[in-house]
């Protein structure tokens, strides 16, 4: 993901603070970004020195001074050309795949259990992504079009999930189906 596309999107809703930013980015299992917390700091500084954001500082009392960062024209510009560019195909890096490729060295019990940990640890990512859902802390809804296409984002995440539970359970059923 690059997080300069993703923070211009975000941006374009209403100003944030970094902070609110980075909040954004730990509460979302659909906007995944594996990152550190400076990452975001750095690139509000190079958004804002390539004139994609502004940036105000309010001074509070008895905290600290806030920057909050706004999207310029010149920012929305830069997300529409990214927007309008050519989609990436799904990075498709599952290192449980790679893991399984060599699970043949393993006694029955052994694979079995292997393959139920990692079922029940999809299972509790979906959970945890429905429950994300279920509180909406991320829902824009300006307009019907803009509502409907995350709604659609939310139910390509849920399938997702779905499906890695519904594979390894028939990988489980035909691994028992071999004779030992």
């Amino acid at each position: 993901m690059n997080i300069k596309h993703a923070m211009l999107g975000f941006l374009s809703w209403q100003p944030f603070s970094g902070y609110e930013l980075k909040k954004i980015f730990a509460s979302s299992i659909a906007f995944y970004w594996s990152g550190n917390n400076n990452q975001i700091y750095r690139t509000l500084v190079e958004m804002h020195r390539d004139g994609l954001v502004d940036v105000e500082v309010r001074q509070r009392e008895n905290y600290p001074a806030k920057k909050v960062y706004a999207i310029t024209d010149t920012g929305r510009s830069e997300l529409r050309k990214w927007i309008l560019s050519d989609p990436e195909l799904p990075q498709l890096r599952n290192s449980f795949l790679i893991q399984l490729a060599w699970a043949d060295g393993l006694e029955a019990p052994e694979l079995d259990t292997l393959l139920a940990k990692y079922e029940q640890e999809v299972g509790v990512q979906l959970m945890m992504y429905r429950e994300q859902e279920r509180r909406k802390l991320i829902n824009p809804s300006r307009t019907a079009r803009e509502a409907f296409l995350w709604k659609m984002i939310s139910a390509n995440w849920e399938r997702y999930y779905e499906n890695e539970i519904e594979w390894v359970r028939s990988l489980r059923l035909g691994l028992a189906e071999i004779p030992a």
